[in-house]
């Protein structure tokens, strides 16, 4: 083999290699920087109504806007296999991480929040919430 060629080669390796350890390192979850958790679930008044889902999909992602968000998910009912364990009745979901409780409380009195119950509220018929903390 000639020298480049060999020089090539083991330069690849090496890449790979390194590659491989940085990929196969633990990855340090966002529950470390967020471990409050707020998922709300809406059921729309009108299940069928694209426009309503899409109008409530777009009044959640103002909230993104709140400074207490850490990060913000917003989604509706994915087309994944039907199984006993899985809800697919409802149509909007919020994923909310907070740094901390602080933060959550906060964001429960922001006005942009109140303005989106006020001004979204009419669109759903029901509304759940599961607030968690990291253990």
């Amino acid at each position: 083999m000639k020298t480049s060629s060999r020089r090539k080669f083991l330069g690849t390796a090496a890449a790979l290699c390194a590659g491989s350890a940085v990929a196969a390192m633990p990855v340090v979850a966002a529950s470390n920087k967020y471990p409050i958790v707020h998922h709300v679930l809406f059921w729309l008044k009108n299940p069928g109504s694209v426009e309503d889902r899409d109008k409530l999909v777009a009044g959640i992602k103002t909230l993104s806007r709140i400074k207490s968000v850490g990060e913000l998910h917003v989604g509706i009912v994915a087309g994944t296999e039907k199984r006993d364990v899985v809800d697919t009745s409802w149509a909007v979901s919020e994923l909310i991480f907070f740094p901390n409780l602080a933060a959550q409380a906060a964001y429960q009195e922001d006005p942009i929040h109140l303005d989106f119950i006020k001004n979204y509220g009419p669109l759903w018929e029901r509304v759940v919430v599961y607030d968690a903390q990291e253990v």
